[in-house]
């Protein structure tokens, strides 16, 4: 099976669109866990027929970090640059893996100019199982084994999106087990408000160890995490209590590709 990835630049010189744009975004870039997802990714649509490209080096950060920083004048800078490129390449859909780059796409854009339809990965999967162009092998590998879902706040609380992710789960014929804080209650693992980049806040235990402590409570055996900031600090907090060799956290799209042997 190719895995290969066009770019837009490519598929332009041959007068080619893409059904869609997958926005790879900065984690998935460049940090060495989140390429994993983003390779994950590629084999899905690839093996699916998806007719995609990505921006390549033409693709740059989206603004969202400045922007929670408070340093507008940086993000719109960014923004713009980013506009001007895929409203050249007159892009209509988006698809991202990174909730952040989706808030920031979906909600901040339209009022620089950047009007899209963008959709995260774990509605796009459960969207392409819902149209049958995703049919998952019966008795797959995760069949009968305890996931829990941890619910990132910029999918859940920031876009009310709480069951696409589930029912991707489901579609993997796992067992979902929810952990006592979760959906619209769910614990932030502490990236979103920055503590994967600056000192700990004052206090007694890191916010990922107590999230770590929820998922041990699930007595899971794979935890799902469908954003590559609280994957980092989701694996950070397991390797913390040594149990990375029992409890395993992958994405969505790492779970579908490992069910469907890509």
């Amino acid at each position: 099976m190719s895995n290969t990835v066009p770019t837009m630049a490519d598929m332009s010189a041959k007068g080619e669109e893409p059904e869609v744009l997958f926005w790879v975004g900065c984690a998935g870039s460049f940090d060495q866990r989140a390429q994993s997802i983003t390779q994950a990714f590629v084999k899905i649509l690839n093996h699916v027929g998806i007719k995609f490209a990505v921006l390549g080096t033409e693709e740059s950060c989206t603004g969202d970090p400045a922007k929670r920083a408070g340093n507008e004048f940086l993000f719109q800078m960014q923004a713009v640059t980013n506009i001007e490129v895929l409203n050249g390449y007159n892009v209509k859909n988006i698809v991202t893996t990174c909730p952040h780059c989706f808030n920031t796409l979906k909600n901040e854009y339209p009022a620089l100019g950047g009007n899209y339809k963008v959709i995260h990965h774990s509605a796009y999967l459960q969207q392409l199982i819902d149209e049958g162009r995703i049919k998952l092998k019966e008795g797959g590998f995760f069949k009968g084994k305890k996931i829990t879902y941890h619910d990132s706040c910029y999918l859940g609380r920031a876009n009310d999106i709480y069951e696409a992710p589930r029912k991707v789960l489901e579609a993997l014929d796992a067992e979902l087990v929810e952990m006592k804080r979760c959906r619209t209650k769910g614990l932030c693992c502490g990236a979103g408000g920055s503590q994967m980049f600056k000192e700990d806040e004052k206090g007694d235990k890191r916010i990922n160890q107590e999230r770590t402590e929820d998922m041990l409570d699930s007595k899971s055996e794979y935890v799902a995490a469908a954003c590559p900031f609280c994957m980092t600090m989701l694996g950070d907090g397991i390797k913390e209590r040594d149990k990375q060799n029992e409890v395993k956290v992958l994405d969505l799209a790492e779970l579908m590709a490992k069910s469907e042997g890509l």
